[in-house]
């Protein structure tokens, strides 16, 4: 039985908007529902040591840290990774700390590859694969069926408020059961460009 999940989850489309900050070192994010009202946000959490060590080291292998929170500050989940040298192991928790999803990044040439499966069996439920340069993705469940997609095409008023290149909309098929797993295949989508960035 599942448990009830947030309503920043229960959405079907997501508008990811990134913050530009030059003089800062951690990755910030708006997000917007497809009426252009923002709902929530992603912050990167960098401490000290990490600001440090990012001059001295490869960002690829460093741990990170994303928080995604609802419009009222109140955590929704959080997608973090260790130290790594190869291919990315991602954990999704929920504001609870338990976690709901293993994200595992898949080495294929030009064509960035992520699973995502439950902790508690390693039951692959979805796959994100696509083309990074043209920032198109599939996102499929474990039956191969198309769930939603990533992309930068617009629709819609939303098409005049964002143009720039640095905004990617999210798109959930809206007849996708709202269950846990929803979390974390949404919360690996909305986070695809920090994750990638730090995959680079």
């Amino acid at each position: 039985m599942n448990k009830q999940i947030p309503n920043f989850f229960l959405s079907d489309e997501y508008f990811i908007d990134e913050k530009v900050n030059f003089l800062k070192f951690a990755n910030e994010y708006k997000v917007y529902n497809d009426k252009g009202t923002q709902i929530g946000i992603i912050k990167q959490r960098i401490s000290g040591w990490q600001k440090a060590l990012t001059l001295l080291v490869d960002k690829r292998m460093m741990p990170f840290k994303l928080e995604i929170t609802d419009i009222n500050d109140q955590l929704q989940a959080t997608i973090s990774r260790g130290w790594t040298f190869w291919m990315s192991k991602i954990i999704v928790t929920d504001p609870s700390g338990v976690e709901v999803g293993i994200i595992r990044q898949k080495f294929k040439l030009f064509k960035p590859t992520f699973t995502i499966s439950v902790p508690a069996t390693g039951e692959e439920i979805a796959k994100i694969t696509g083309d990074w340069k043209a920032w198109n993705f599939n996102i499929t469940n474990n039956a191969g069926a198309e769930v939603g997609r990533i992309s930068k095409k617009w629709a819609g008023a939303l098409k005049e408020v964002f143009t720039t290149a640095d905004k990617y909309n999210v798109s959930i098929d809206p007849s996708y059961a709202e269950s846990n797993h929803k979390v974390a295949i949404v919360a690996t989508a909305i986070t695809i460009d920090m994750v990638l960035k730090e995959s680079k």
